[in-house]
Formats: structure tokens, C-alpha cells, sequence
């Protein structure tokens, strides 16, 4: 992959941003395992050219934070983060957008691994900067709600997380439209929460409507699609519709199969779904011999 060094003959910020955008567009098509190197180069070049706490920086951390968090390595993306993080409020002072998305993705990562106490003032502190800077119903305060909900819903404190939830998703779909997948995510949520609360026949109709939003808008092997794939077949389920829901859980184990083929390292929920999909089989009927042959086909089918 050449790169564009003519502009000053050595490595600087426009190389740097070169790599970025290259890295990101691999990022988008799953190629992780070649986008970390490219990350890891343009992080190298500006800390060399512009400084270890220029603004730039602290993209660049936020960036490759974010690709290692996907790739499972959270305790690697913690301090990148973090010191991403430090970079903006004493670059940008305390109250800039910018640090209201540093916040949120320390937030999420410590919400993944299970730190909720110390995510939530993260989160409502990226809120407030964001409903102050940009308005109460800018995007980028409907994900602070939506993450902030998702919180809220591990804390079994679902009744606050469905009000937050609810106007996460009514400012997306006034400033998004309707069908942009960034609403799917929201439907979603939201009928998970309403999932755990027994209120499956409120929430089956919104997990149908994120999954033709996902289909729609994100290419079909897209991990959001097999997401919603896989949160309808659960609702299916539970409802005693089995039949239903085994093509769902074959074609999320597909998605999650070719994800892994294509991007280099294995998704973090292939193991989980691969489970459920053999379980769904054998209470089916099916034998062992079939169960393992139905894996065998998807497993093993050529990316």
C-alpha cells in the first residue's frame, strides 16, 4: 500500500492522516488485522511531529482504542482511552464536544467490563457537556441517552432506562429519518429492555423493524444485522416459535463465521450464538450427528 509522503519528503501530519483514513476505511470493511498497523503507524508519526499531547493525538489513541476494544482487548484500550481523555480536556478545556466523546468511550469500555459505578458519571457528564454545547436534541445527545439507558438497564433500573431510551430514540429518528441505522440500534434497545421487563408483543414488532433497517442500510454480513438476527430469534423463542427462530440463529452464526474469516481475529459473540444455534437444533429433535453437521456447514463454509 503506497503512501503519500511528497508533501514535505518525511513523515508528517498529512501522512499521518493518510494512514488514519486508510485504516478507518479497512476498519468499515472488518479488515481489523490490517488496520491496527495503520493505526499504529499514524499514532507513531505524530507523536514524533506534533507532540505526544497535541489533539491529533488523542484521535489517533481514540482510534486505535476503538479497534482494540473491538478486537477484545480491552485492558490494552483502557489506557488509550484514558490518556486520549487527558489530551482533550487540557487541550480543549472540560466542556468540548470532543471530550464529551472521549468520556463516552472510556464509559462504554468500563461498562463492558463490568465497572458500571464508575461508567455512569462518565456517561452523565458526556450528556451534560453535549445537551450544553450542541442542544437537547442533537445526535450526539441521543447516544449519550441511548449508552446512558443501556447502563441504566444493567442496573436493573429499567423503568428510568425506557424513559432515556425512548428520547434517545424519538431525536433519532426526527434528525436521522427513520430507516438510518443508528435508529435500528435504538429500536433494538429498546426492545430489549422491553424483552427482560415480559413485555415481548410491545418489543417483537420493534426487533423486526431494526432488523429490515439493518438489512436495508448495512451490507448483508454486517455484525449490527447479525445482531438483530439473533435478538429476534430469542424473542421467537421465548414465545415457543422455535421453528422460526433456528434459519435466524443459522444466519447470525454465518455473519459472525465470514466476520471472523474477513477480519482477522474472532468475533467476541461467535462462541455464544455457535451454543445457542446447536441448543435451538437439539431441542428440535435433531440428532447429534445432524446437530454437528448443521455446525459443520456454517463453520466451515468458504468465507
Amino acid at each position: 500500500m503506497a503512501i503519500d509522503e511528497k508533501l514535505d519528503g518525511s513523515d508528517g501530519p498529512e501522512v499521518a492522516k493518510d494512514l488514519n483514513d486508510r485504516a478507518l476505511t479497512l476498519r468499515h470493511a472488518n479488515r481489523l488485522a490490517d488496520a491496527e498497523p495503520l493505526l499504529r503507524q499514524a499514532l507513531a508519526i505524530n507523536e514524533k511531529s506534533l507532540g505526544p499531547d497535541h489533539p491529533y493525538v488523542a484521535i489517533n489513541l481514540g482510534n486505535l482504542a476503538s479497534l482494540l476494544r473491538a478486537t477484545n482487548r480491552p485492558a490494552e484500550a483502557e489506557p488509550l482511552f484514558r490518556r486520549a481523555l487527558a489530551i482533550r480536556e487540557k487541550s480543549l478545556g472540560p466542556d468540548d464536544p470532543r471530550v464529551a466523546a472521549s468520556l463516552d468511550n472510556l464509559a462504554s469500555l468500563l461498562r463492558a467490563t463490568n465497572r458500571l459505578a464508575e461508567a455512569e458519571p462518565l456517561y452523565r457528564r458526556a450528556l451534560a457537556i453535549n445537551e450544553e454545547c450542541c442542544g437537547p436534541d442533537h445526535p450526539e445527545v441521543a447516544t449519550c441517552l441511548n449508552n446512558l439507558a443501556l447502563l441504566l438497564r444493567d442496573t436493573d433500573r429499567l423503568a428510568e432506562a425506557e424513559t432515556v431510551i425512548r428520547r434517545a430514540l424519538t431525536i433519532g429518528e426526527n434528525s436521522l429519518g427513520p430507516d438510518h441505522p443508528t435508529v435500528a440500534i435504538r429500536l433494538s434497545n429498546l426492545a430489549a429492555l422491553l424483552h427482560d421487563m415480559n413485555r415481548l408483543a410491545d418489543a417483537e414488532p420493534l426487533y423486526r423493524r431494526a432488523l429490515a433497517i439493518s438489512e436495508k442500510s448495512l451490507r448483508p454480513d454486517d455484525p449490527g444485522v447479525a445482531k438483530d438476527l439473533y435478538n429476534l430469534a430469542a424473542l421467537l423463542w421465548k414465545t415457543n416459535r422455535l421453528a422460526e427462530a433456528e434459519p435466524l440463529l443459522r444466519r447470525a452464526l454465518g455473519i459472525l463465521v465470514n466476520f471472523t474469516h474477513t477480519a482477522g481475529h474472532q468475533h467476541p459473540c461467535l462462541e455464544s450464538v455457535r451454543a445457542k444455534y446447536a441448543q435451538a437444533l437439539r431441542e428440535l429433535g435433531r440428532s447429534e450427528a445432524e446437530v454437528d453437521g448443521a455446525l459443520k456447514s456454517v463453520l466451515e463454509a468458504p468465507p
